[in-house]
């Protein structure tokens, strides 16, 4: 029973800790010090330590040699490296998917992603990113690798620190949404090298609004526990 419990108050502190530092409540390069963070969340220094092991195995906290743990930096290196990996996933996706032939699903996408403009017109972004999540799960759902689809999971994780830093900007969403329009279309239609070409082109304007904004950012100090 004690390990039980034990093990949820792991649990609970892991997903606490992981949603502060994908909301940036944990600023990249901020210290994770078990003292403190164990008054913050109120529990022990054992839940901590275990959850701060996952962190790491996750990529979002990074051990300092003699330094303790801070939250994994980010950087323009780091965000070519995800940009690398995730055009190397998305682009064979959006092949996969297209050979499965389901227009139902992805002719719906294409109106949905048609309409999201107003959504961000009317500054409703939960519900604009919804949609383009939803398209992620149709997409991952359509091609059926769970190699793949815990691949990419991993890159959205890192991908929701990155856009929750970038700065809102609307006439890039609005233009997004069109790219994304793209892709749901040539999935429909069963076109993979069109899907290819347009996840190509919409990751490349994507990581380049991103680098703009890292590029721009005061260098953020690692500092210790």
């Amino acid at each position: 029973m004690h390990a039980q419990r034990r093990g949820g108050a792991t649990e609970r502190t892991y997903a606490r800790l992981r949603r502060d530092v994908l909301d940036g409540v944990l600023a990249p390069g901020a210290a994770l010090a078990e003292l403190e963070q164990s008054a913050r969340l109120g529990v022990s220094r054992t839940p901590v330590r275990e959850a701060f092991a996952r962190l790491v195995a996750d990529g979002l906290a990074r051990p300092l040699p003699g330094r303790g743990l801070v939250v994994a930096p980010l950087d323009l290196d780091g965000l070519d490296h995800l940009y690398d990996l995730r055009e190397a996933l998305e682009v064979k996706t959006a092949r996969l998917a297209a050979a499965q032939r389901r227009p139902g699903v992805f002719e719906g996408f294409a109106a949905r992603f048609g309409r999201a403009p107003g959504l961000v017109d009317a500054g409703e972004l939960e519900a604009y990113y919804a949609v383009t999540a939803e398209f992620d799960e149709a997409l991952d759902e359509a091609v059926a690798n769970p190699w793949m689809t815990r691949a990419l999971a991993d890159v959205r994780t890192h991908l929701v620190r990155i856009r929750r830093l970038a700065r809102h900007d609307p006439q890039r969403l609005r233009a997004a949404a069109a790219e994304h329009q793209l892709i749901a279309e040539a999935v429909a239609a069963g076109d993979a090298d069109l899907a290819a070409h347009a996840v190509h082109v919409h990751l490349h304007r994507s990581r380049t609004h991103f680098r703009a904004h890292l590029d721009h950012e005061p260098a953020v100090e690692e500092v210790s526990a």
